[in-house]
């Protein structure tokens, strides 16, 4: 440990890649399972059949009480939508989180997609910034020197595509928890961040909104969606950063795909 942030060896780290692995398997799943008609309770079976055939454990059954293995959020909803009879239409725009346990270490993850065909270009515009904004994120995590490396890139995008991320949830370290020191705001903020150091797992996941970055919680106590009634989109992976590179611990081929367009190249621990 260093202060209040957990430091990972690579041994370490290779598990949470086991289980990051099993959570893109899940978040897959839960994709295909999605299609008018589909209940959201439809595509948390589907990615909780993955995680228990793989003989993981879900990290967010029971978390608090949360009473699934997956978020699903849809529409106006940003996270922490409980699955449940909703039924999906053509054109909905669903966000899925979940995440794993393998051994004791944790694996987060997050993607957001269009039911059917999308009915306004707006909604697959922000789809697919939400997504680039991710990738941003986690390009500059690669040469961060603070997290506020990583939030300022996540803004950037953002910015450029006229949307806002969501105020007041952020990322954060991840591995023998879900939620760990340090926090990683999908913004920028005012003071020094922390240092970025080999042994960190940081999950990043930018939530952005159309319109008003102002969100409320539903009474069910658990699901946010936006203020103003705006569609919202939500992407996250979990990376971890050592002495030859970064590693995302979520993606099969550790993020080499998506990052080699923006110049990185990542090392598996």
């Amino acid at each position: 440990m260093s202060g209040r942030i957990q430091l990972k060896s690579r041994e370490e780290m290779r598990v949470m890649a086991r289980a990051g692995v099993i959570v893109q398997r899940a978040l897959a799943a839960a994709k295909e399972a999605a299609v008018p008609g589909a209940t959201t309770g439809d595509l948390d079976a589907a990615a909780s059949r993955v995680i228990a055939e793989a003989g993981a454990t879900s990290n967010f059954l029971g978390y608090h009480g949360f009473p699934a293995t997956a978020c699903v959020s849809v529409n106006e909803e940003v996270v922490h939508g409980i699955p449940g009879d909703r039924v999906l239409a053509e054109g909905d725009l669903v966000s899925v989180d979940c995440g794993a346990i393998v051994e004791g270490w944790h694996g987060d993850s997050a993607i957001s997609f269009i039911v059917g065909e999308p009915l306004a270009k707006a909604d697959l515009a922000l789809v697919k910034a939400t997504e680039r904004a991710l990738w941003a994120g986690i390009a500059a995590l690669a040469t961060a020197d603070r997290i506020s490396d990583v939030s300022a890139a996540i803004e950037d995008v953002a910015d450029e595509a006229r949307l806002h991320p969501l105020e007041g949830y952020v990322g954060h370290g991840i591995g023998t928890e879900m939620h760990m020191e340090p926090d990683v705001p999908n913004y920028r903020v005012r003071g020094r961040s922390p240092r970025v150091k080999p042994g960190m797992c940081l999950a990043i996941e930018p939530m952005l909104v159309i319109g008003t970055p102002d969100s409320a919680v539903l009474n069910d106590e658990w699901t946010v969606v936006s203020l103003d009634g705006s569609r919202a989109a939500h992407w996250e992976h979990s990376i971890a950063v050592h002495e030859d590179g970064i590693w995302v611990l979520t993606a099969a081929d550790g993020g080499a795909s998506r990052l080699a367009p923006l110049g990185v190249t990542p090392v598996a621990p």
